[in-house]
């Protein structure tokens, strides 16, 4: 391999970086300007360049187009400036990276594209992809349920592969060992169906047996191909996510970033609040409004908790109370989810049952202790409500989490001012501190990215061989516990800032728990030295070609 060759692949160019005999071995003389620049000389010179680009989304193509072509300057770059990029290479401009994905379309970037009209082709376009790399992490979506978006087909590969840069960025997970994956299962979107442009398969969305039947392949053939394999499931319609999930958990490594990843940063944003108002989780009353995918995978994992921490599964469900678009649900609602049908209400519970279809009247007759958004629906948690909330408890826990921004159930300013200070809150999107009364109060973010990447780096590190509910709720209490109680106006959850100091501290918990837990492929009597060991860092190494 020399040349263009090398210069082509991502894994293995350094541009500029190539040192005199470095072009001489590898045929590169004469391929590249004249002088020789170090790693961080480059990153100065690209970060000046994405300065200059005057548009979030232009800033995001730039930089996509390093990661096409050097990874280690990517990721260099990213990590010199995680906070200012993740907005950028993730949410929420890859919202907008989505919706014009056909138009501005250039290269792959190095994902596997399968199509439901060719499963014949999925192992070797797993290998193709993979192209001899020991692949340990793969995100799949098929992109059915993009929070805050819904169906955008293969359009929705730039999650996976947004995600798969996160876990790099905040955890060290080496990039020549991940894989994104798209689904291309067809699309509802009719938008897309119209779309002369669009790149997926052009006919609605295949379901049922045939459905399931391919990713059953698929997910045969990833094992097949890489026996160390984390297998993360992303965006899937919540018809499906559920379902797929609970066939595959208990078979090999994986885990679903929208039922479990929210719920369990959910978790820790409640142990981090009831770390500061000294409450215990046993003690709440919860209300889910939005009970979809990231709803139920919530209420399963406080669920869960509150299992763990001595209640009967009967009395546990006793503490919830999920609400959707028909209101409270009950035994009789129609259409309801698997997912939901667990959690439902006896309308004999209420002397007005027929009257819990509108959150106002269910927050006035629960009177709940904490108040979950994932509804998308703007504004939904009314100055009404919440003060009839604030009202019956003393430190009411409020999460709107609904992202984008226009799709928040509320604004932290907002909670802060109609509770006079007391709510304690985590939101969906990034927000800025909130002065009030003198003293400044700030907003933890639910963002699942305070813990899939620490929570993927421990399960790799530890070869792991299933991820189980104790895995998780000890990377919850790795993460709640990280708040200073203590501090006035303190966030229930660490700022992103820290993700990777945090990242790591996350890993060893994981890593401890899979060993105590026997769950470990390898030996491991070092959980700090495996964890360091498996991370990767942007530098430039010697090449290793064959």
């Amino acid at each position: 391999m020399k040349g263009l060759t090398i210069l082509n692949n991502p894994f293995l160019n350094k541009g500029t970086a190539f040192t005199k005999e470095e072009r001489e071995q590898y045929e590169l003389v004469g391929m590249l300007p004249s002088k020789v620049q170090t790693l961080q000389q480059q990153a100065e010179q690209a970060y000046a360049q994405y300065l200059s680009k005057p548009a979030d989304l232009e800033k995001r193509i730039f930089l996509m187009n390093i990661f096409d072509t050097n990874r280690t300057l990517f990721y260099k770059l990213m990590g010199q400036h995680l906070v200012e990029f993740m907005p950028v290479v993730y949410d929420p401009v890859v919202a907008d990276s989505i919706e014009q994905y056909n138009e501005i379309f250039v290269r792959p970037q190095d994902a596997a594209f399968l199509s439901i009209d060719a499963p014949e082709d999925i192992k070797a376009t797993l290998k193709n992809a993979a192209a001899g790399r020991d692949i340990r992490l793969i995100v799949v979506t098929d992109a059915e349920g993009i929070l805050g978006m819904g169906d955008w087909g293969v359009n929705g590969v730039d999650i996976a592969i947004g995600k798969l840069m996160v876990y790099t960025a905040a955890a060290g997970i080496n990039p020549a060992q991940v894989l994104p994956v798209s689904i291309d299962a067809g699309t509802n979107n009719q938008e897309l169906l119209n779309n002369p442009l669009y790149l997926g398969n052009s006919h609605e969305r295949v379901s049922g047996d045939r459905y399931y039947d391919f990713i059953d392949q698929f997910v045969n053939a990833a094992d097949e191909l890489f026996p160390e394999l984390l297998l993360h499931w992303e965006d899937f319609g919540r018809g499906n996510a559920a379902t797929i999930l609970e066939k595959y958990q208990d078979k090999l490594t994986t885990f679903n970033d929208d039922i479990q990843g929210t719920g369990i940063v959910v978790l820790a944003g409640i142990f981090g609040a009831l770390n500061i108002s000294k409450d215990k989780l046993t003690d709440q009353k919860v209300i889910t409004f939005g009970a979809g995918t990231a709803g139920v995978g919530i209420a399963n994992i406080l669920l869960e908790e509150m299992i763990r921490q001595g209640l009967s599964e009967e009395e546990a469900r006793q503490h919830f109370y999920l609400v959707d678009k028909q209101g409270l649900l009950f035994e009789d609602t129609e259409d309801l989810t698997p997912g939901q049908k667990p959690f439902v209400r006896k309308r004999s519970e209420f002397a007005n049952a027929t009257e819990l279809n509108n959150l106002d009247a269910i927050v006035k007759t629960i009177h709940p202790t904490i108040m979950i958004g994932t509804s998308t629906q703007p504004g939904a948690f009314t100055e009404e409500i919440v003060k009839e909330m604030a009202s019956h408890t003393e430190r009411p826990v409020i999460f709107p989490l609904s992202n984008p921004t226009k799709l928040a159930e509320a604004t932290a300013a907002d909670l802060i001012k109609w509770t006079d200070g007391k709510a304690l809150i985590g939101t969906g999107i990034p927000a800025g501190d909130v002065t009030y009364k003198g003293i400044t109060y700030q907003i933890g973010q639910g963002n699942n990215a305070l813990m899939y990447p620490g929570l993927g780096l421990g399960l790799i590190a530890s070869t792991a061989t299933r991820v189980n509910s104790e895995i998780l709720s000890q990377a919850s209490r790795a993460l709640g516990g990280l708040v200073d109680a203590e501090q006035p106006g303190a966030p229930v959850l660490p700022s992103v800032a820290k993700i990777t100091e945090f990242s790591e501290r996350i890993a060893e918990v994981v890593a401890q728990s899979v060993v105590d837990q026997k769950l470990n492929r390898e030996p491991i009597t070092d959980i700090k030295k495996a964890v360091a060991d498996a991370k990767w860092t942007p530098e430039y190494r010697d090449l290793e070609i064959k």
